[in-house]
Order: C-alpha cells, then sequence, then structure tokens
C-alpha cells in the first residue's frame, strides 16, 4: 500500500497506485471498463470480483480500445479505417458491458 491508501497494481508490465473500494488489484481491462463508465466503478469492481465472463468483456474492451489507439497512429493506409472499425467494436462491448452491469443491479 502507498501513503496515500491506495493500492499498487500491475498495468501491463509498469506498476501504478490505484485507489480500490476494497483493496483490489485491479488489472489494466478493469481500469478501461472503469475509464469508460466512472459513475460505476464500484459496480464494475464489485462484478469483476465475482464473474470470469465480465472480467473478460472487459479485457476485449481494453483489448479493442488498444487497438484503436496503435491503429490512429499508424502510418498505413489502411489505418483510418481499421481504428474506425476498433473503435465501433469498443462502443458494441462497451454497450453489452453497460447490459451485464444493469443485469446485475437488479
Amino acid at each position: 500500500m502507498t501513503r496515500n491508501g491506495a493500492i499498487l497494481a500491475i498495468v501491463g508490465r509498469r506498476t501504478c497506485a490505484v485507489p480500490c473500494s476494497r483493496g483490489l488489484i485491479m488489472d489494466q481491462s478493469i481500469l478501461v471498463a472503469i475509464a469508460r463508465f466512472p459513475d460505476r466503478g464500484h459496480a464494475i469492481e464489485e462484478l469483476a470480483r465475482t464473474n470470469e465472463d465480465f472480467r473478460l468483456l472487459c479485457a476485449d474492451l481494453a483489448d479493442a480500445e488498444a487497438a484503436a489507439v496503435r491503429w490512429e497512429y499508424s502510418s498505413l493506409p489502411v489505418s483510418a479505417e481499421r481504428s474506425a472499425e476498433y473503435r465501433e467494436l469498443a462502443r458494441d462491448l462497451a454497450a453489452e458491458l453497460a447490459a451485464m452491469l444493469d443485469r446485475h443491479a437488479q
């Protein structure tokens, strides 16, 4: 733990301080989901702790967002098209993630 009570989380190969409501060590994909839905951070942490399918969906979202950024900065002729495709995939995955959160909240 750090001085301010944050938990150290592994993000890729880097370590960063991440405040966690219940002392979880969160991986990058969970942080991506929280960044997408900051008002639902607690629910994301809770569902990620207990639901492997949800964690896999978060990982898919993180991968799609990362791929969109990589293609955005690529110099290849297809870069804009590929980036748009991955951004659309990320939107679809985020909608699925939101639906899982909604079902869990009921």
